[in-house]
């Protein structure tokens, strides 16, 4: 058989994370996910829905309560209104919802600007439209000047469907600014451009910056997708639920791609998220706390080592560069750390198109604090 797409392997957090398995006591700070319990309250109500009756097919928009919920949460925070019924969509994670949007309005030969290092799902997702990835590296290493405008300016042609923007940004912490959606718009108010913004982390932000959207944006309000994940903001990854907002002639596009994807995803989750977001009107806002404190410990304990800690304003990931310890590329780098260091991280190489020169890996700290003071004990 020949292969649709054959420089597509594995990713890299499957490569990984095999080699960490394969190790003995490792700690994977690799993978993006927490190593603790969710709410109980949440637990409860899925162990509850589950025994009584919503295991059959949610609907195809997700459940009620639940888009309802949404729409308050966000109306909360960002004092923005959307419709419920027309504007949310409740999807299988994150991903499906990026390939949905993507897939909405993309087509064969449509170009695709994509900020490196990213997520892995978005190059192949544009691909499987017939679309062309257009990447541009980021300036991560610069907070205050990640976003390359002028960069992104010259990657734009009349064959540009869309950019793809994630904030805060994983790997690199980053995050988008007032400014930037200035700059956004300026690039794009003469066009036809969409935006995917992806926002899974939107609730993790850190030293009292505020979440910033061009969905909350009069201005790109009606060419914007934004994505969200509850696995990120619930810690129930494994759960994949996510969602999508967008104004209701996107969405009528988007639904079209979703029902015919997963259609659904299962509806106990979907009421015991909802219950738990009315219940606790208060949690969102104390995650970014939460999430602080454990990047905070996770910098002390870095600061004890020949690691140089990157800045980090949001997200539950802590890029870091090892020049101190070693000059191998970052892959072999990473192996060495499984193999003799007991440790699984990331190397950012993987989510270039075109790495730059540099030595830099991603650790992930939504873990315990025992798991976190662990991972540095060879480094002491």
């Amino acid at each position: 058989m020949k292969s649709k797409f054959p420089d597509i392997g594995e990713t890299i957090f499957t490569t990984i994370s095999l080699a960490a398995n394969k190790g003995e006591d490792v700690t994977n700070l690799g993978q993006g996910f927490p190593n603790f319990d969710a709410h109980p309250y949440l637990l409860e109500r899925v162990c509850h829905h589950t025994l009584n009756q919503k295991n059959q097919y949610a609907p195809m928009m997700g459940v009620t309560q639940l888009r309802e919920q949404i729409t308050h949460s966000h109306y909360k925070y960002y004092e923005t209104h959307f419709d419920p019924v027309e504007e949310v969509t409740v999807t299988s994670g994150a991903t499906e919802a990026i390939f949905c949007a993507i897939s909405a309005v993309v087509t064969p030969g449509d170009e695709v600007i994509i900020l490196d290092p990213a997520y892995d799902s978005y190059n192949p997702n544009v691909r499987m439209n017939g679309g062309v990835p257009v990447h541009v590296n980021m300036n991560i290493a610069t907070p205050d000047d990640a976003f390359d405008w002028q960069k992104i300016k010259d990657a734009i042609t009349p064959k540009t469907k869309m950019i793809i923007l994630n904030t805060p940004h994983n790997p690199s912490g980053v995050i988008l600014k007032e400014s930037d959606l200035d700059h956004l718009w300026d690039l794009i108010k003469d066009t036809s451009i969409y935006i995917l913004s992806d926002e899974v982390y939107q609730h993790i932000i850190f030293d009292g910056h505020q979440h910033v959207s061009p969905l909350n944006d009069e201005r790109m309000r009606e060419r914007t997708f934004a994505i969200s994940s509850f696995g990120k903001s619930f810690h129930v990854t494994g759960w994949k639920v996510g969602y999508c907002i967008a104004p209701a002639k996107l969405t009528k596009e988007f639904r079209k791609i979703h029902q015919y994807t997963t259609f659904c995803t299962f509806a106990g989750f979907q009421y015991a998220l909802a219950e738990t977001m009315e219940r606790e009107p208060y949690y969102f806002s104390e995650l970014s706390s939460f999430y602080q404190q454990k990047r905070d410990h996770f910098q002390s304990l870095l600061a004890k080592t020949s690691f140089k800690i990157l800045p980090c304003s949001g997200s539950y990931f802590q890029l870091v560069d090892y020049s101190a310890y070693s000059d191998k590329n970052d892959f072999d780098y990473c192996l060495e750390l499984i193999q003799t260091h007991k440790l699984a991280a990331i190397p950012l190489s993987a989510l270039y198109a075109r790495p730059p020169e540099q030595k830099l890996i991603r650790l992930c700290f939504a873990k315990t604090q025992e798991t976190l003071e662990k991972s540095m004990d060879y480094f002491k």
